[in-house]
């Protein structure tokens, strides 16, 4: 077990705790932080859109077309832009940092 830390819409700052092989979006959503995930990780509707911190982007997996192809339809996109329910969270991953964007 770890940690994410979110920040919302907000500017609060949380910190999850995170379990192995889930969806960062299933986390944010499980400890009720205002995510939808429409698609249920289909990568098909952009509602898990976050804000990677910078000292993370370089630790997580490149994004997959298809996530690339979602991004690309969504109005703010910036280079540090994931589709959350794209990343599974693992030990690497203990105290990622992420900003929910905002709502679609």
């Amino acid at each position: 077990m770890g940690f994410i830390h979110v920040t919302d819409r907000q500017g609060q700052r949380h910190s999850l705790e995170a379990l192995e092989g889930w969806r960062v979006m299933e986390i944010i959503r499980d400890w009720s932080l205002p995510i939808e995930g429409i698609c249920g990780g289909a990568a098909e509707c952009g509602t898990c859109h976050v804000f990677i911190h910078p000292d993370w982007v370089g630790k997580l997996f490149p994004p997959r077309e298809e996530e690339l192809l979602q991004l690309d339809e969504l109005p703010v996109v910036e280079t540090n832009s994931r589709l959350s329910c794209q990343i599974l969270w693992s030990e690497e991953l203990d105290g990622l940092e992420l900003t929910l964007a905002p709502q679609v």
